[in-house]
């Protein structure tokens, strides 16, 4: 199965990996993964100077044409469940027709979870979404190139803006479905780990996923000693900058990853 992305002209075959014993140092962290050349960073790194956003856990680089959404999830209900407060869960990133969603969680000390996560994924969407996946390697290491059926009822078509209707062939259209694909990158690092899901032209377009790699190229990751439990969320706040563009930081609770719903956000932050 092929999504159309570029992989490398030649793969070493993977033989039996050596298992390593761990270093007996509590205060001892485990590197990033040596595919990573850069970043993200942890704060604890030394890291290049570059305008960002502060969102807590997450100091997310700005650039001209680049616009930010804080997706939240819902921690109180009324008895409709209509959502009455939240907690920021994620960060979107939109450049044009793409978008990025960055999460941050917390990681054991010596060992990454991102090969755990990836085939914990793979095995939803086969299961749950009735998708299709394909690993591969990409610029940070292994990923997951994932293709799920995205429904086209008439509300969903409804809320598309025209210019994104139009691109819709009729055939799936009439069928109620689009085959929509979706990119999975990991980065584990020191006690965290960063996901970064990406969907929009830039599965395909590499001018537009420039963008975005450079973006996620710069991300810090602001951990802190708190002991967690591995997988929990770091935790994400409103940068300032929201409030100062006038933007209410009690906007509904944003559920889903759509690159094309806007929530609150900055654009061409400069």
């Amino acid at each position: 199965m092929a999504f159309g992305r570029r992989r490398p002209a030649e793969e070493p075959e993977k033989g039996p990996e050596a298992i390593e014993e761990p270093v007996e140092d509590a205060e001892e962290a485990p590197a990033k993964a040596e595919s990573v050349e850069g970043g993200p960073w942890d704060s604890e790194d030394s890291f290049p100077e570059l305008q960002r956003l502060d969102f807590g856990a997450l100091q997310v680089p700005v650039a001209p044409g680049l616009g930010f959404q804080v997706n939240f999830e819902a921690t109180q209900v009324d008895e409709e469940g209509n959502p009455l407060d939240g907690r920021p869960v994620a960060v979107l990133v939109q450049y044009e027709e793409s978008a990025m969603q960055l999460q941050v969680f917390a990681a054991p000390k010596r060992s990454g979870i991102w090969d755990d996560v990836r085939r914990e994924t793979a095995r939803d969407i086969t299961e749950e979404a009735q998708g299709q996946t394909q690993e591969g390697e990409g610029p940070f290491g292994p990923e997951l190139l994932a293709m799920v059926p995205a429904a086209l009822t008439e509300e969903v078509l409804a809320e598309m803006p025209p210019e994104v209707r139009e691109q819709i062939p009729a055939e799936f259209v009439e069928q109620g479905w689009a085959p929509q694909i979706i990119r999975f990158l990991g980065v584990d690092g020191p006690r965290w780990f960063l996901q970064a899901v990406v969907q929009g032209a830039a599965i395909e377009d590499e001018e537009q996923w420039q963008v975005l790699e450079d973006v996620l190229r710069g991300v810090v990751v602001v951990r802190g000693d708190a002991p967690m439990p591995p997988r929990d969320l770091l935790e994400l706040q409103i940068p300032k900058e929201f409030s100062e563009a006038g933007q209410d930081e009690d906007e509904e609770a944003v559920e889903t990853f759509d690159p094309f719903e806007r929530g609150p956000e900055i654009t061409e932050v400069r």
